[in-house]
């Protein structure tokens, strides 16, 4: 594996199909059209993946507050997580072994970074992504197959990490204090408030930096090498508090991995976003 098990190539993963202790979740998934990712991974997915949906499996419901991605219920989100036969670490039983989960999409890490966060902030250090995703693997010309694999059991036992994610009144009464960066990973134009093509309001956080999450990946969707990233985020200290957002919480997650990738700590991600932050707004 890559630094920090953070990332596997295709060659890795082709070795290690057959591993008892791997489990591999396909989150193709568009904004646009939300039953495509389902329909693509119907037609030809990496052998043995299941399938995860950005909205009926990595969200819950949306309402007024909270964005157009909450997170889910966590108790229903760990149901899930053991029907697909993944296994945390049990701290009365240190001998243990928790499953490696490989994560993939076709869109630049954008949804495949959302479980990893997720799975990261639930206590599980054993996931990565896999890079350049399914098209990676395709260009290797590795096999795709449309058989859905049978749900397992697993026993995984969550430990939160609540300090890596921020409400809104977290950013409200922080964004502005010494040794506090919040970071915006949507386009220029959107952070601007020049366009604003998915919330009702544009803009963005005051006093709010800019960091697009399309520019940690190549336009092949690889991630780029550890020393552009440690030069991109050069300007993030790694002693201050980083609270990190997008539109609604996925996206900001491609940033908060290519951190994790160029070095510790873990930022903070407030998972709401943009699309939380002007729902409070009047009109």
């Amino acid at each position: 594996m890559e630094k920090a098990s953070h990332l596997v190539n295709v060659q890795w993963l082709s070795q290690h199909l057959t591993d008892l202790d791997i489990v591999i979740i396909d989150t193709r998934f568009a904004l646009s059209d939300p039953g495509l990712g389902q329909r693509q991974y119907h037609a030809g997915h990496i052998p043995g993946a299941y399938y995860l949906d950005l909205n009926q499996d990595l969200s819950s419901t949306v309402k007024k507050h909270g964005g157009r991605h909450p997170l889910p219920d966590w108790d229903t989100f760990v149901g899930k997580l053991n029907r697909l036969g993944i296994n945390s670490r049990v701290e009365d039983s240190p001998q243990s072994k928790p499953t490696q989960v490989v994560v993939y999409d076709d869109s630049r890490f954008a949804f495949a970074a959302r479980l990893w966060w997720m799975l990261r902030y639930l206590g599980h250090e054993q996931v990565a992504i896999l890079d350049g995703g399914i098209q990676a693997w395709q260009s290797a010309e590795l096999p795709l197959s449309t058989e859905i694999p049978a749900e397992r059991s697993g026993n995984f036992q969550p430990m939160f990490q609540s300090d890596w994610i921020a409400d809104i009144q977290t950013v409200r009464q922080r964004k502005e204090l010494p040794n506090v960066t919040v970071i915006d990973s949507r386009s220029p134009e959107r952070w601007r408030g020049e366009v604003e093509p998915i919330d009702p309001v544009a803009g963005s956080i005051p006093g709010s930096t800019n960091s697009f999450w399309k520019t940690v990946t190549t336009e092949a969707g690889l991630l780029k090498s550890f020393d552009e990233l440690r030069q991109q985020w050069k300007e993030v200290d790694p002693n201050d508090e980083v609270i990190i957002y997008c539109g609604s919480g996925v996206t900001a997650c491609v940033n908060i991995f290519s951190l994790a990738m160029a070095g510790p700590p873990m930022h903070k991600l407030y998972s709401g976003g943009w699309s939380d932050w002007c729902s409070y707004f009047d009109g």
